[in-house]
């Protein structure tokens, strides 16, 4: 994105073995713990994360094993109930809520704007922390008795059970700082961080996404924080807030909870949306189509999720004027995300289609993201939602767009961005095996969820009656089939840094700064020199510094290829016009 003579680091300075880069710039553990690197705070929050989703994971394969039979064979009833609690509490609360921002954002965003660092280099590792002490307040409330009332704390019921509530609400307090923390920093890096030449217009999509999120985690994050302390100060106090033998109302409850968790949906999918734009613009080497479309859309999903909230309550007695109104705004919130859709698919239309695994990602995220969205339409519809509401219909969908959305797309990114975390490339073969594993087990897994609870099967189960077995199990086969495939994902990243070949700077044929004004391993400053932005992200056809042309980016004559894998496009078929600006 850059014409800058000086922003780009010299070939040679990107070969040397002998470079310092993030990774080595400092060394020992305490140079991790008290790092204000952004890249290695990424880095924490990655190795967190993935302990997180890994214990998660392992706790719905325990689920649907017990699914398996419909009779009780591994698990108690009791203990089934804090499993799958334990399940949603860490996915969404621990997992998907920062994991996006937390690991991608905060290693991408600032080099993607050309900046040196975030805003708060100090209040981002304060972040992490308090991540950490969610996580461990996590624990205690396992070991103080767990916790059954599902991730939802639906009172009056989590004022009645196990010791462990009090602790877990404590921990969801404790984490939701460490987004607020994230989100005021992107903010601000955003708005005053940018290189020269980076206007609005010409920042990546992925930190359109990334700013989208950080407006919904500044705003609605404090609104769960409350609920939850006032959840604590009612057991603990025994002042009546939700409980109506107090005299509290536990529809409040459902309000205040709601309002968060919707627009925290938004939290997880539209970084992923951000990710999306990135993989096929690159993998398809065609501008993205309406980029004002796909940004200010992001803006309007961010605006509307506040109030949509009300849908999750349509059975919980509200007015019937309410459920109406509730109802349209579900299906306005769809068009936004409909316009990316339909961008992102002309954006492929006529493109010079690169079938790597971020690419294999990305049309996966298409296919499932859609199947959520319909699925979401469905149960937007009051006379329908009546009779979806609590089967597994609603698992199946949430998954679709969770799973099949967020976790997808974070997939992609992860293989997009490896070379540049890491320095080094995987195994291509491997992992194209892996994204083909876990888009079968996925669909295996979760679709015939869809079609249980449109039969009547009811969530948070541990039996059922005869005639929904045969889906049950398949549903348990596919989650063995996406667990083999999420755990040959683990197993090639570990091989890959012990053993996987050297990245090249841009091995992909970006165009964004992380890729053109950046070693391949970056510096700790990012940038030898702030780059002087003179193009928009996705103008391949004006990136000399990916195609070379006129002088190329470097100034000394030679045009510069991306060293790119067997199988990639050939130059005259990714850059048809190779005409310097």
């Amino acid at each position: 994105m850059s014409t800058d003579a000086h922003a780009t680091p010299s070939a040679t300075e990107h070969d040397t073995d002998e470079d310092v880069n993030y990774l080595n710039h400092e060394t020992g553990l305490w140079s991790w713990l008290s790092t204000k690197d952004h890249k290695r705070i990424g880095i924490l929050y990655c190795l967190s994360l993935a302990a997180v989703f890994l214990v998660a994971g392992i706790l719905a394969l325990f689920m649907r094993a017990e699914l398996a039979s419909p009779e009780p064979q591994i698990v108690s009833n009791e203990t089934y109930n804090q499993i799958f609690t334990m399940h949603g509490i860490m996915m969404v609360f621990l997992f998907l809520v920062p994991s996006i921002p937390a690991i991608l954002g905060n290693f991408v965003l600032p080099m993607q704007i050309g900046a040196k660092d975030v805003a708060f280099p100090r209040l981002n590792l304060a972040s992490w922390y308090v991540y950490m002490a969610g996580a461990i307040l996590t624990i205690a409330a396992v070991y103080f008795g767990g916790v059954d009332t599902g991730w939802t704390f639906y009172t009056p019921y989590s004022k009645a059970t196990g010791g462990g509530v009090l602790w877990m609400t404590s921990a969801i307090f404790v984490a939701g700082f460490a987004s607020i923390f994230t989100g005021i920093n992107f903010i601000v890096t955003i708005h005053k961080m940018r290189a020269p030449g980076m206007t609005w217009n010409r920042l990546p999509l992925f930190v359109w996404g990334l700013y989208a999120t950080s407006i919904v985690q500044v705003l609605a994050t404090p609104v769960i924080g409350i609920t939850m302390l006032l959840l604590i100060l009612e057991q603990a106090l025994q002042i009546g807030i939700f409980d109506p033998a107090l005299g509290g109302d536990p529809v409040l409850f459902q309000h205040f909870f709601w309002f968060y968790s919707h627009p925290a949906v938004y939290i997880m999918i539209l970084p992923a949306f951000g990710i999306l734009s990135e993989l096929i613009a690159t993998f398809s080497r065609s501008r993205i189509f309406g980029y004002r479309a796909i940004a200010l859309s992001s803006v309007a999903i961010a605006m509307l999720g506040f109030l949509v909230w009300g849908h999750h309550m349509f059975v919980s007695g509200q007015s019937v004027i309410s459920s109406i109104i509730f109802s349209l705004i579900t299906y306005l919130i769809g068009i936004p995300s409909g316009i990316k859709v339909f961008n992102w698919v002309t954006t492929l239309y006529k493109g010079s289609i690169w079938l790597q695994t971020p690419m294999l990602y990305a049309l996966s995220f298409l296919f499932l993201f859609s199947i959520g969205g319909f699925t979401g339409i469905m149960v937007g519809v009051l006379a329908v939602d009546v009779h979806l509401h609590d089967t597994y219909y609603i698992v199946g969908h949430f998954h679709y767009v969770m799973m099949g959305g967020t976790v997808i797309a974070l997939l992609g990114g992860m293989h997009y961005w490896w070379p540049k975390i890491t320095g080094k490339m995987y195994n291509e073969t491997l992992a194209k095996i892996a994204a083909g594993l876990i888009f079968v087990g996925f669909n295996l897994t979760f679709f015939p969820q869809l079609v249980l609870g449109s039969r009547g099967m009811p969530r948070r189960y541990a039996t059922y009656v005869e005639r929904f077995a045969d889906l049950h199990q398949l549903s348990t086969a596919g989650s063995g089939i996406m667990g083999v495939g999420l755990f040959l994902v683990l197993g090639y990243a570990l091989w890959s840094l012990a053993y996987g070949e050297k990245a090249p700077q841009n091995p992909w044929g970006a165009a964004t700064l992380e890729w053109t004004n950046v070693a391949a391993i970056p510096d700790p400053h990012n940038f030898t020199r702030t780059p002087l932005v003179t193009r928009g992200p996705y103008d391949f056809h004006l990136a000399d510094e990916v195609f070379g042309g006129g002088d190329g980016a470097l100034g000394d004559g030679e045009v510069r290829i991306p060293e790119a894998v067997p199988s990639a496009p050939a130059p005259d078929e990714t850059a048809p016009d190779e005409t310097a600006a």
